[in-house]
């Protein structure tokens, strides 16, 4: 049985992380932490777990391998230097980072510690992206000159992110304020197409966006964005992510010179001259596809079971580059001018 530490659970998608810890049989969560009390009591509740008062009881507690960081983004350094210095794995909701400074800070003391980490881009594991990625690295693709990635829903239409002090362990509003959480609606869900996008083409040369509120829903906390990227590899990239669609048909196009591949609506359209069999003219089959992965929150809790995995985790340098990345894309939207991100 591996014992488990939340280090906060503000985020989102704890709902959904503690459904699947609910789940299991070989992963337990002994103790919950967050600073606001009330939602420490609730979510303890949930998961039969004690409520402590401090995160330091769950860092000293041999008997913990690894911590579940949840909380808001400005706390991710706060918590993930000292588990690092005792050895804690780490799930670490993305982004990892409130930009490039801290994301690099805890990258480096994640790696040097040699503890296993992971963080939330979920995307990697659709047997389509995946797919894609197979194609792109057998050259079947040709040489890649464009690739569009979207990721949006409609919160700030729905105001999914309202105030709800009468039931703080499902009150998100932090994540509307891009002082707590680093980034807007843009940041928020393109991070994972951003991560997609790299995952395919590699890294990033220079990048620049136009970044706005639309229904200021959320004062003027950003809700729609479109960024540009120039790969090092020469391609182009564009990247659309918001809080203000209603419908996201087109997720994915990758256009090179020996094919093309589309996902619309949630089907996978794909053309290699190097391939006969995939002409465009239908949808890819499921059974031509790699078989479908855990979620990226399964695929850490296999990990610390010893499961054999059929997607790798997501590394403490990946997690800490995309957030750099996004950060250049906030300031080329400010500054009207292409960035280069930071590396570190």
């Amino acid at each position: 049985m591996i014992h488990l530490g939340f280090a906060g659970c503000a985020h989102i998608h704890t709902p959904g992380f503690v459904t699947m810890l609910g789940q299991r049989s070989d992963v337990k969560v002994k103790y919950v932490w967050d600073p606001d009390p009330r939602r420490s009591k609730a979510w303890s509740t949930l998961l039969d777990a004690t409520m402590v008062e401090s995160v330091d009881m769950i860092l000293h507690d041999d008997l913990v391998q690894g911590l579940i960081i949840c909380s808001e983004t400005n706390l991710h350094e706060s918590l993930v230097l000292p588990a690092t210095k005792v050895k804690k794995h780490l799930f670490v909701e993305k982004p990892l980072g409130m930009g490039s400074k801290d994301g690099y800070v805890m990258a480096h003391a994640i790696q040097d510690s040699g503890v296993l980490f992971q963080t939330g881009y979920f995307q990697r594991s659709d047997p389509k992206h995946r797919f894609i990625k197979q194609q792109i690295e057998k050259g079947n693709l040709g040489q890649i000159h464009r690739v569009r990635g979207s990721n949006t829903h409609s919160g700030a239409i729905g105001n999914w992110f309202q105030s709800k002090p009468e039931d703080p362990a499902h009150d998100w509003r932090w994540m509307a304020d891009p002082k707590v959480a680093g980034v807007g609606a843009f940041g928020d869900l393109g991070t994972h197409a951003l991560d997609i996008m790299i995952w395919w083409m590699g890294e990033v040369r220079q990048v620049t966006a136009q970044i706005d509120p639309v229904t200021h829903t959320y004062d003027e906390c950003d809700e729609s964005g479109e960024g540009l990227i120039r790969f090092s590899n020469q391609t182009i990239g564009t990247l659309g992510a918001g809080w203000v669609d209603h419908q996201n048909p087109l997720t994915y196009q990758v256009s090179g010179t020996e094919g093309h591949a589309a996902i619309i609506q949630g089907q996978l359209h794909f053309l290699s001259r190097k391939d006969a069999r995939f002409d465009g003219s239908t949808a890819v089959r499921t059974n031509e596809l790699p078989p479908p992965a855990p979620h990226a929150f399964e695929l850490f809790l296999d990990a610390l079971v010893g499961k054999d995995l059929p997607v790798a985790l997501v590394s403490a340098r990946e997690a800490a580059y995309r957030s750099a990345v996004m950060q250049a894309m906030y300031e080329g939207a400010v500054e009207g001018k292409w960035i280069t991100p930071a590396k570190n």
